[in-house]
């Protein structure tokens, strides 16, 4: 005679526990399909930001513009004015030549103000480095503004130590009144001494989108597979 507390292959437990199973597995299912099919989704999007920046790292400079967001990053421009070597910002730097500065410089132009980030100095070129005093013409990326800080440093107006490139919190630590939101990295043009050293932008995006998926679409797969087996023991 069957055992009375043996329902649908389960024994002594509700028949409700396998369709919970099931429908959580199948919740689960879903989900994992649905972040897989979007991190492809993402894969496209970084792929064609990538050929974006290849091209604008590659096209002739412009003029730079008086406004620019997120979309213009990575874009070669040009200025032209005057820099205001007087009110420069050192924000620390780890880079290719080891430890040190980045040498933001607020360049008035005829339009507006804009910071360029000149280039990379040592702490021993922190205060002797190349300070053009007359009319320049500078290229470089349109880079975005960095704000708040680095990860877990603060920048600190006050005592003038900075960790990121914050436009907005420079400007008003400098008193310069208003600038465009955004900086420009100087290009690999010497400066007379070597020192600040430009063109060190690094252009690297990571693209790990598609191994993202596959992770996604395994854990499906994987979700499938003890759904299979949960169906089977219930029919035992």
């Amino acid at each position: 005679m069957a055992d009375a507390g043996i329902a649908g292959g389960w024994p002594g437990r509700s028949p409700l526990v396998p369709a919970i199973l099931t429908a959580i597995g199948i919740a689960l299912i879903a989900a994992f399909v649905s972040l897989g099919v979007w991190q492809l989704h993402r894969r496209v999007w970084k792929l064609d930001l990538i050929a974006t920046v290849e091209a604008r790292l590659h096209a002739p400079p412009v003029a730079a513009p008086a406004v620019a967001g997120p979309a213009d990053a990575y874009r070669r421009v040009t200025a032209q004015g005057l820099f205001r070597n007087d009110r420069e910002t050192f924000v620390q730097a780890v880079t290719v030549h080891g430890p040190g500065y980045w040498v933001l410089t607020p360049l008035v132009g005829p339009r507006f103000t804009v910071l360029v980030n000149r280039g990379f100095v040592p702490a021993e070129k922190r205060a002797d480095h190349d300070r053009p005093a007359g009319p320049v013409t500078v290229t470089g990326l349109i880079r975005i503004t960095e704000p708040k800080g680095a990860f877990l440093r603060s920048n600190d107006p006050a005592g003038d130590r900075w960790y990121s490139r914050d436009v907005a919190a420079i400007a008003a630590a400098k008193t310069l009144g208003p600038v465009v939101p955004y900086f420009i990295d100087a290009d690999a043009s010497p400066n007379p001494g070597g020192y600040p050293v430009g063109g060190l932008t690094v252009v690297a995006f990571r693209n790990s989108h598609l191994s993202y998926a596959l992770t996604w679409f395994g854990l499906a797969i994987l979700t499938v597979v003890g759904l299979v087996i949960l169906w089977r023991r219930g029919r035992d």
